[in-house]
């Protein structure tokens, strides 16, 4: 396969390559099914660096037109698979959840009931038994990242005199410089440096906000479902809860509006890009109509956007490039598009409440890992994170379409599930009545570890039943995984 180059092309070289195999494809050239060249191939024959090859082939599979084949290369797709757009029917019940006290005793329930913890301690034993297919963690593929031992053993090799002291409890400088032109340069935020908190995670972020906005008895609203892990923080510290029902185009606004009349609490969080559980990604003028509510009710916004970077398609700006008051604080993390392994989040807050939080941060564990952050930023440094988020993307829109397909065969016809554009996960509902916990024993019992929904509504009051479903997995691990899930649901409903 011959493409040629025009070395002084306002086009940059990767979309000239993409372009050539996209005519070649519409033309019918190349076929279904077709063996793309292997990326040293193609990299020796136009002259160019593996990096831009890879790039190309990673937008020609997020275009859908290519797909990844696990140690085979890359592939002509077959015609594009029915996208299943007519089960897109996610209209759960309107209906708030309002917990005037926590479920007591909190840690008991964490460690007996049907909970975050035990869901947690699950999962990472799920992922240490051998042929169990765990469709319940938010994880990434474990894929293209060939080149990160590499950068690794260059970051330690540059910071080993440092290891002998302690750091900065924001975080080291030029990270945070890193981070912060990221977030200028592709999420539209107006940040520095200065705006950031280097954490162990984004969780350590998120927990830190809360702490400081927060005390036992406040108002905290959240979406509901949300994520099951800043349900369990807020159960252990003594928050009232009220979890507001989520509709296709995010939470409910207008219920939004009454309970923040009402009850007039201290903080909304929200997953507005990616949502987890639901994968569902907030609108421009949605994101804007909750900022003006908490203005208007003088409430403080915890943005978690940890899933942000894996989209399949553009998404509008975070609600924190919005915000003009302060009253916005940004979650992002790095474990979910690098490793979970790396813990290395960070939080952005502007305004008077930065010095208090750096403060509260200092009694929590000093500084994250001088190594962690030195990884971070040198592969940040290096050119590679871009690369390796277009791989991501690439692979997670083929998995996203693999398991799709295979609930549209494998499923009975009473459930619906949502389409996300990007992130790790999708929601399925279920109809009412159905046993699912006993559902989900049967799974696991046959070597499928399932995520039940009851954990991600507040106080375990769910709504309605349904799953919460990773598709970061293989092909054959997504059909193995949703053909016995499948065969258990049609035997219920």
């Amino acid at each position: 396969m011959r493409i040629p180059i025009e070395r002084h092309s306002s086009t940059a070289v990767y979309l000239q390559i993409r372009d050539r195999i996209r005519h070649l494809i519409e033309t019918g050239a190349l076929r279904s099914g077709d063996k793309l060249p292997s990326i040293r191939t193609l990299s020796a024959s136009t002259r160019v660096n593996k990096l831009t090859v890879i790039e190309a082939y990673n937008v020609l599979a997020a275009e859908g037109l290519v797909e990844a084949r696990q140690g085979s290369g890359y592939f002509i797709r077959p015609a594009k698979i029915d996208r299943a757009e007519s089960k897109h029917q996610f209209a759960p019940p309107q209906d708030t959840i309002v917990l005037e006290q926590p479920p007591l005793p909190p840690l008991i329930e964490e460690f007996q009931g049907g909970s975050s913890f035990n869901l947690y301690m699950k999962s990472v034993q799920a992922r240490q038994q051998p042929g169990t297919i765990d469709l319940s963690s938010g994880f990434s593929l474990a894929s293209g990242l060939d080149d990160l031992p590499r950068v690794a053993r260059r970051a330690v090799k540059q910071i080993s005199g440092s290891l002998f002291n302690y750091d900065l409890p924001q975080g080291q400088l030029v990270l945070r410089q890193q981070i912060a032109r990221l977030l200028v340069q592709q999420h539209g935020l107006n940040v520095t440096a200065d705006n950031l908190i280097i954490t162990n995670g984004s969780k350590q972020g998120i927990l830190l906000a809360v702490h400081h906005y927060v005390k036992p008895g406040d108002w905290v609203l959240v979406e509901s479902p949300t994520w099951y892990g800043m349900l369990s923080l807020l159960y252990n510290m003594g928050a009232r809860v009220i979890g507001i029902p989520m509709t296709p185009e995010g939470i409910n606004l207008e219920l939004l509006e009454k309970n923040l009349y009402t009850y007039r609490p201290k903080l909304i969080f929200t997953v507005s890009t990616l949502h987890n559980p639901t994968g569902l990604t907030t609108s421009l003028d949605h994101r804007r109509q909750l900022l003006a509510l908490a203005e208007k009710y003088d409430c403080v916004v915890l943005e978690d956007n940890a899933y942000e970077g894996l989209n399949f398609e553009p998404v509008p700006v975070p609600i924190k490039a919005l915000d003009t008051t302060d009253r916005v604080i940004y979650a992002g993390t790095f474990s979910k598009t690098i490793m979970p392994g790396i813990r290395v989040g960070y939080l952005v807050v502007t305004g008077e409440d930065y010095q208090p939080l750096v403060e509260r941060k200092l009694h929590y564990d000093i500084h994250v890992s001088t190594v962690s952050q030195a990884i971070v930023s040198e592969y940040l440094a290096s050119g590679h994170y871009r690369h390796h988020l277009a791989h991501l993307q690439a692979v997670h829109l083929q998995s996203r379409n693999a398991m799709l397909s295979a609930m549209q065969r494998h499923y009975p016809p009473a459930t619906y599930w949502t389409i996300p554009k990007g992130g790790t996960f999708l929601w399925v509902q279920m109809p009412a009545h159905l046993p699912l916990a006993e559902i989900c024993q049967k799974a696991l019992a046959r070597g499928v570890f399932v995520a039940e929904g009851t954990p991600f509504f507040p106080g375990g009051q769910q709504s309605y039943p349904a799953l919460r479903l990773n598709f970061t997995l293989l092909p054959e691990q997504i059909e193995q995984g949703i053909a016995i899930l499948g065969e258990i649901l049609q035997k219920y409903v």
